[in-house]
């Protein structure tokens, strides 16, 4: 028993670790200043969403252990607690909070699976349109395919580091290059 205990603590540990690394990541300026990403709450949520889908992939991929499933999901539950969190925080009633964080965390889903789809097929200009749509909020004019080429190299950079330091909650995120440097 205080071996699965220890083991749910540490896998708790990882996973908010892993996602404090995509939430910094997520809220380098170079989004919302070069890509075109709106710099609002949904603007931020989709970067998010974006660099969760390349450590999930790259947990789902690369290390194909229990350790690492069980990982992805303890990250998809602190991405949900903390969506929770920021809705309350936001003054979201208590009662709409629930539905809030559902949609979200489908949507984390759905972008997953789309995202997954239009890669795992090399459909870079699909990719590029789900990329410059699901972040154009509110009209916003988005480099999809930059925003696309930096999620490839950032799958290639995920791809290198070693199971054993994500597992323990280590990410390494490269520099994000200006959009006009990210050419297919």
């Amino acid at each position: 028993m205080l071996a699965w205990l220890k083991s749910n603590s540490t896998t708790h540990r990882a996973a908010t670790d892993l996602y404090g690394c995509v939430v910094a990541q997520a809220r380098e300026p170079v989004f919302y200043r070069d890509f075109g990403v709106p710099d609002t709450a949904e603007g931020r949520y989709e970067m998010i969403v974006l660099h969760m889908f390349a450590v999930i992939e790259r947990l789902r991929n690369n290390a194909q252990t229990r350790d690492a499933e069980r990982l992805a999901r303890e990250l998809t539950s602190v991405f949900v607690t903390d969506m929770d969190d920021n809705f309350r925080e936001m003054g979201v009633g208590d009662l709409t909070v629930p539905r809030k964080v559902k949609k979200a965390a489908g949507a984390l889903y759905d972008r997953t699976m789309a995202y997954r789809a239009l890669a795992g097929d090399g459909d870079a200009d699909g990719l590029a349109a789900a990329l410059a749509e699901n972040c154009g909020l509110g009209g916003a004019t988005v480099n999809g395919a930059a925003l696309a080429h930096y999620l490839k190299q950032l799958e290639r950079s995920l791809a290198e580091q070693p199971d054993a330091g994500l597992l323990a909650g280590q990410v390494q995120f490269d520099s994000v290059p200006w959009p006009g440097a990210c050419q297919p």
